[in-house]
């Protein structure tokens, strides 16, 4: 356990000695800086007994706890309710991970993935449109994912707001630095194309565009945030019409 939080201290100091992450990924330097981030799961969290279960009852462990860290946040969630619920010995989760601090950062890092895994296809599919329509359906997408994985982004929240997070800042880091490495090379590529103006910033651009959609997927989760837009809970025709208020509105600003 030691070594494990020691090799934790590590990886978070090497970020916050390096300069604003923006600023590296127009280094060239993202690959190296989103395995150090992001990729955790071998280093931090699982042991080799969890991962040699089958991948439906990962899956099933995983599905649990993420319920009980989105409805409860960290220090409220229960390891006793955890295991009653898969039907286990309470025993038997140590045998995968060694303390709640672990399986939460496992489920952390699993997140990220799948989030990941939606943006790469949408990335994908995008490929040959314009830089504003790319930005549309990623919007788009993020709330498609909040939505069929309400638990998921009601455990990012809880990261978010609430502050007795293992890690909280590091993590939040971790998740700010993913989705400029997404924006970054979609916004690089506008300019390439002669769609977006070369007088602006890049990096201040990825910064804005990130802050936006995350306040977007916010407002639509929590009423408190909506500030009378009409965001919060709206059906699907006017997210999509909200949406295009949005691209329609970085279109005045950023269009060549």
């Amino acid at each position: 356990m030691k070594g494990l939080i020691l090799s934790f201290i590590s990886w978070a100091f090497s970020i916050l000695q390096v300069p604003p992450i923006w600023k590296q990924l127009d280094k060239g330097l993202s690959r190296i800086y989103y395995d150090h981030l992001v990729t955790m799961e071998l280093k931090i969290g699982a042991k080799k007994t969890f991962l040699n279960l089958s991948p439906d009852k990962q899956r099933r462990i995983i599905e649990v706890a993420i319920d009980e860290f989105s409805q409860k946040g960290y220090q409220q969630a229960s390891i006793n309710k955890i295991v009653s619920r898969l039907g286990i010995a309470k025993g038997s989760i140590y045998q995968y991970f060694n303390n709640k601090r672990e399986l939460f950062l496992y489920i952390f890092n699993y997140a990220v993935k799948m989030v990941g895994k939606t943006l790469k296809q949408v990335k994908k599919e995008s490929e040959n449109q314009p830089v504003f329509e790319r930005l549309r359906q990623s919007l788009l997408a993020g709330i498609t994912f909040t939505k069929n994985h309400p638990n998921i982004y009601q455990t990012y929240l809880k990261i978010l707001f609430e502050s007795d997070v293992p890690f909280k800042n590091e993590l939040i880091q971790s998740i700010r630095f993913f989705s400029l490495k997404y924006l970054m090379p979609l916004l690089k590529t506008g300019m390439e194309r002669g769609e977006i103006r070369k007088d602006l910033d890049i990096n201040m651009m990825a910064f804005m565009l990130d802050a936006m959609m995350d306040r977007f997927l916010q407002a639509y989760h929590l009423p408190f945030i909506d500030s009378h837009l009409g965001i919060f809970q709206c059906s699907q025709e006017e997210v999509e019409r909200l949406v295009n208020v949005w691209v329609d509105t970085l279109k005045r600003g950023l269009s060549a």
